[in-house]
């Protein structure tokens, strides 16, 4: 039973190396204290709990953020967020356990072996996570180095390879303390080279300096939903904005910023009432300008009858003109869809988002030309951005990415957790990623996944920057996505139940 306690000891420390704490050196030293764990324990079951339990507390503490989201829906008491977190780490150990499991039924008599099983299987149940029953993606272990010069070894491996590398680099300090000090010498050579590798080829000054405004107007959860604060919400979104500039800008609005729908396909009166908003609006906008809005649109069939509300990107032009809508398609159950929506509603479980519908997916990831000097972007709305491999359209390839967010309900730790993750999504692609939220934390990332401006939580204001410009080429994760880490990670697993054969 100790072994248990301490893995879950481990697992909790271990959340602390991810932001806003960000000790990233926790996790690796986490992962060589649970390769000793793994290679004590007795049998297969008792190494799956090993990290069965590992993960309840790594889940639990780095998933905090989940239970604030509880306390701005008044159908469900804030006691019940905890319940949820728990419940949510107990499902997403199993990906853990897996990984412990592996290691030790093919690792356990050879501890090079057992270091690779698990560096090899934590990725691909890494990306297992990340793709079973719609996936949950937050927070993998490479993530703990988005704010180191390591972060540039994702544009050749991914995330997934990130995170087997954070096992091996904990493994490697492992077998150290077992004299076998070859596997530390190597790991550490590597990241030495991988470090001082260029992440990415990208222009030092872009040939076309483009402006761009990113608004975060500071509005919390608990108002956006008010009856009568729309009107507030736009004056802040207006002061941010600005007057109308004679050279071209790009404005940046976050998720949701419009609550009113900016396109209803129902009567011409719910027409013109869009039309009007989308109206109003484009004054802030200069003849080259181009504001990317979040908002709604409204599907119908008829007249009178709603199909579907989507959570859209709207890109305006001058007067108004709609030049592109992106609709998310990387939905969240019981945040913006309602499983078995006729039972729950009727217990009083309806989603955390508030509304009578559920959110209608849109295709996936799309690029939308902006036109000159802009170019062509790609979108990616709230925690699509999280989703390594699913964010870019690879066959109208973009100059960048944005992502607008709603992170105003998700706690101290969900909006730095959010950043972190976007800045790998920026690493991986070799492509600037600009975020804009309501409540922070908005920023401009370049194509190395450096942070260039950012603004802080619970802050109103503007970032003023000019857009970083893409690398020069694709990055190798941007030909293959996750072939790659994938790759790797088969390799580690195989070599480690080849090289497990022999005692050592």
């Amino acid at each position: 039973m100790l072994p248990i306690v301490i893995a879950l000891l481990l697992g909790t420390v271990s959340a602390f190396a991810f932001e806003p704490v960000g000790w990233w050196p926790l996790l690796p030293i986490a992962f060589g204290a649970l390769c000793e764990i793994i290679c004590r324990s007795k049998s297969l079951w008792r190494g799956m709990l090993v990290g069965w339990a590992f993960g309840v507390g790594i889940f639990t503490v780095g998933l905090n953020w989940i239970a604030t989201a509880f306390t701005f829906q008044s159908n469900m008491p804030a006691w019940l967020g905890w319940v949820a977190v728990v419940l949510l780490s107990l499902y997403l150990a199993v990906y853990p356990a897996i990984a412990t499991g592996l290691a030790w039924r093919f690792g356990r008599q050879n501890r090079v072996a057992l270091v690779l099983v698990l560096g090899g299987a934590w990725a691909i149940t890494e990306w297992l996570r990340a793709t079973m029953f719609t996936g949950f993606a937050w927070n993998p272990a490479g993530v703990v180095l988005a704010p180191t010069p390591l972060i540039g070894i994702s544009a050749l491996v991914g995330t997934y390879g990130l995170s087997a590398f954070v096992v091996l680099l904990g493994g490697a300090v492992w077998l150290e303390f077992h004299r076998k000090w070859f596997p530390l010498v190597a790991i550490l050579g590597l990241t030495v080279l991988l470090a001082l590798l260029p992440s990415s080829s990208v222009p030092n000054d872009p040939l076309t300096v483009r402006k761009v405004r990113v608004v975060q107007p500071n509005i919390g959860q608990q108002d956006k939903w008010t009856p009568g604060f729309a009107q507030e919400a736009a004056r802040r979104l207006s002061t941010l904005s600005g007057p109308p500039s004679p050279e071209p800008r790009l404005l940046f609005w976050p998720e949701a910023a419009v609550t009113d729908p900016l396109e209803d396909s129902r009567t011409s009166q719910h027409k013109a009432f869009t039309e009007a908003s989308r109206t109003n609006m484009a004054a802030l906008l200069g003849p080259n300008d181009r504001l990317l809005t979040g908002g709604f649109a409204v599907t119908s069939g008829d007249e009178r009858t709603i199909d579907g509300v989507a959570n859209s990107v709207i890109v305006l032009g001058a007067g108004g003109r709609v030049l592109g809508r992106y609709d998310k398609a990387h939905l969240v159950p019981y945040g913006e869809y309602l499983p078995m929506r006729p039972l729950l509603s009727a217990i009083g479980l309806s989603r955390l988002a508030p509304g009578d519908f559920d959110t209608t997916p849109g295709p996936g990831p799309r690029t939308i030309d902006l036109g000159l000097p802009w170019g062509k972007v790609g979108l990616q709305i709230c925690y699509e951005i999280i989703f390594s491999g699913e964010v870019v359209d690879r066959n109208n390839r973009p100059g960048f990415l944005f992502n607008p967010s709603n992170d105003a309900w998700f706690g101290r730790w969900g909006p730095p957790q959010h950043l972190a993750q976007a800045r790998l999504r920026a690493a991986e692609e070799g492509l600037p990623v600009i975020r804009s939220t309501p409540t922070g934390i908005s920023a401009v990332i370049d194509a190395r996944g450096n942070v260039i401006k950012e603004l802080p939580w619970r802050t109103g204001g503007v970032i003023d920057a000019v857009l970083p410009p893409a690398a020069r080429a694709p990055t190798p994760f941007a030909y293959l996505g996750n072939i790659i880490p994938l790759a790797v990670a088969f390799a580690l697993l195989i070599s480690g139940i080849v090289l497990g054969r022999r005692r050592g």
